[in-house]
């Protein structure tokens, strides 16, 4: 058995306003991409690791990565889109994988039992698995400005990643999907072919970095040896 992580890190981060792509922005003196994968590979079930770099960027990710001992590094270009991205690393996948995890480098502090958690629940069975969060805030749908309804936040959760799958039935998501509606969540796309999509527990030092504050946050966690 074989567990592939694909990390679509080609975005260009412009949220966060460092200049270059997300996934290279330092915190605590490492880019978001080696702090994520250190988890990753702290969990003990990835043996092949598929970073999806910006254009340019691919031998710079290797050297960042080497220091980790990858025991199997594959790096290739990204796409315009995330699906697009996905799509790539899924292409340089060895035969015998039997679980693929997508990653995003943003939620460099995912600890490494929401990552057993995933895999351990593909292998259980599951087609595709979400970790999620309950929602903690009140929820409402709005229009034009006016609120419309309050949301009954007893159904709602926060996705994260890793997100986990089946590789068959990933590929052929990929596969129908559709330029003209791009998708930002792997999980999503299955859903939306009639596959039921399960969770695990996922994590609050999951957070995604997509603010500087997040930064500061991340940054906090690590100097303090919360993270």
């Amino acid at each position: 058995m074989t567990c592939a992580l694909v990390v679509p890190a080609a975005g260009r981060g412009e949220r966060l306003g460092a200049g270059l792509p997300k996934a290279l922005v330092a915190v605590a003196g490492e880019p978001l991409l080696v702090h994520a994968l250190r988890r990753a590979l702290g969990s003990g079930v990835v043996d092949v690791v598929v970073v999806v770099a910006p254009e340019g960027e691919q031998q710079r990710v290797r050297e960042l990565l080497t220091p980790l001992g990858v025991p199997d590094l594959r790096v290739v270009t990204g796409g315009a889109e995330r699906q697009d991205s996905v799509r790539c690393g899924l292409a340089v996948l060895p035969e015998d994988v039997d679980v693929v995890l997508v990653h995003d480098a943003a939620r460099c502090l995912t600890p490494p039992s929401v990552f057993r958690s995933v895999v351990e629940a593909v292998r259980g069975g599951g087609v595709a698995v979400v970790p999620v969060l309950p929602v903690s805030d009140t929820v409402k749908r709005v229009a034009a400005g006016r609120v419309l309804e309050t949301v009954d936040r007893r159904e709602l959760v926060a996705v994260q990643t890793p997100q986990g799958f089946a590789p068959g039935p990933l590929r052929r998501a990929h596969a129908a999907a559709t330029a003209a509606a791009p998708a930002t969540d792997d999980a999503g796309m299955l859903e939306a072919l009639g596959h039921e999509v399960l969770t695990v527990a996922g994590d609050d030092a999951a957070f995604k970095v997509t603010r500087p504050v997040d930064l500061v946050l991340a940054e906090a966690l690590l100097r303090g040896g919360g993270a």
